[in-house]
């Protein structure tokens, strides 16, 4: 049976008088937009939201101002099987921050890898049909214009109060809207790294890429870093591997950079299973120490990479900053605030590289995995 059947009831109806439709959308016009088929969170958020969010994520957690009786329960569905500790690390952040904030909960994960799209589909379909039992979904997408169809399913349902993760663009097509995304920018990271890597490695340099798959997420990671490079510095990427974001994907994309384009000296990763890919085909010929080797969030693989020697840079994210800040959003709707919450929410970014202190980087990863704890998570 569902928990506090009441309680929630009323919640979700107060939820679905706050979830942004369509036709309320966008609420500002930001460049581009025609152009698009995705909102900006600029377009989306209310003026102070996204801020008002991330202070309570930051701040000594206050408990729910009505104790439940009885556990909420939360079904998440995410490519959780994959090398990343992104999703692992995020569960846990939301765990613990729900114990903070002394909410009962029981949690059913429905796992996957990044490319299994229509196992993902699956999970949808059974949660959906499952409303009754769960009054809680989060989902992370195996690629977001794939799954559009599965979000706009689960937030059509009325019994579900439903928020992505790892995604911040809302597609234009949804009506409704989930409650809530929750990510970090990619395109803000792409520009933090294009940034840091003109500043160190200057002009004029050839490059490749182990890209992920094509969609959004890619187009920012990949296609923006590609673009600032280029624009700014007069890059030249001599070759573009799509990985699928796997491991065996960016070891495969990176034997054939060696093999086929040896003037690239810098490899760009798109993830952290790929940079671990990539890291592994480089020792394999011992070229470790000679190409530059990005990686993408800052796990606690690539920070261990880092500190080894074998991975130079990578635009790192506060990661549990997720997981935190929606259990606050699970609070705000179960107080019935949920009008006081963003559309879309976005945790911090810096790049975290090779030329840091171990104290520097031991900094940066006390505060990103402050909830999921330090240190590379057991797999």
């Amino acid at each position: 049976m569902k928990s506090c059947h009441v309680f929630i009831a009323l919640a979700t109806t107060l939820a679905l008088q706050g979830v942004a439709s369509a036709a309320d959308l966008p609420l500002r016009e930001m460049d581009g937009l025609a152009d698009r088929d995705h909102w900006l969170p600029g377009e989306v958020n209310e003026e102070g939201a996204l801020e008002a969010l991330q202070a309570a994520t930051a701040e000594v957690a206050t408990p729910l101002a009505n104790p439940l009786e009885e556990p909420i329960q939360i079904a998440l569905i995410y490519p959780s099987s994959d090398t990343s500790d992104f999703w692992a690390r995020n569960y846990l952040a939301l765990t613990k921050r729900l114990d903070e904030l002394e909410i009962p909960y029981e949690a059913t994960e429905f796992a996957s890898r990044q490319v299994e799209h229509s196992l993902q589909a699956t999970y949808a379909s059974q949660v959906d049909q499952d409303a009754d039992i769960y009054d809680f979904v989060v989902f992370g997408p195996s690629e977001l214009a794939i799954q559009g169809d599965n979000i706009e399913k689960l937030a059509k349902n009325p019994d579900l109060t439903t928020f992505v993760w790892a995604f911040h663009t809302p597609l234009k097509f949804l009506d409704p809207q989930p409650a809530g995304w929750f990510d970090f920018s990619s395109a803000y990271g792409a520009l933090e790294i294009c940034e840091y890597m003109l500043e160190r490695l200057g002009n004029d340099v050839t490059y490749a890429m182990n890209r992920g798959i094509p969609g959004i997420t890619d187009n920012q990671r990949s296609g923006d870093f590609k673009d600032c490079v280029a624009e700014n510095g007069n890059w030249n990427a001599v070759y573009e591997h799509y990985g699928e974001y796997q491991q065996e994907g960016g070891y495969e994309g990176t034997q054939l950079i060696i093999q086929g384009y040896p003037e690239a000296t810098v490899i760009h990763n798109a993830n952290t299973a790929m940079a671990m890919g990539s890291v592994e085909a480089q020792r394999a010929v011992g070229k470790e120490g000679e190409i530059f080797s990005t990686g993408w969030g800052g796990t606690g693989l690539e920070l261990d990479a880092i500190r080894n020697g074998e991975l130079d840079a990578t635009p790192m994210r506060m990661g549990d900053d997720v997981g935190a800040a929606t259990a606050e959003a699970i609070k705000a709707h179960l107080e019935g605030r949920e009008d006081e919450l963003p559309l879309v929410f976005l945790g911090r970014i810096t790049v975290a590289h090779d030329q840091m202190s171990l104290e520097e980087l031991d900094s940066l990863e006390k505060e990103a995995f402050r909830f999921s704890g330090v240190g590379a998570l057991e797999r």
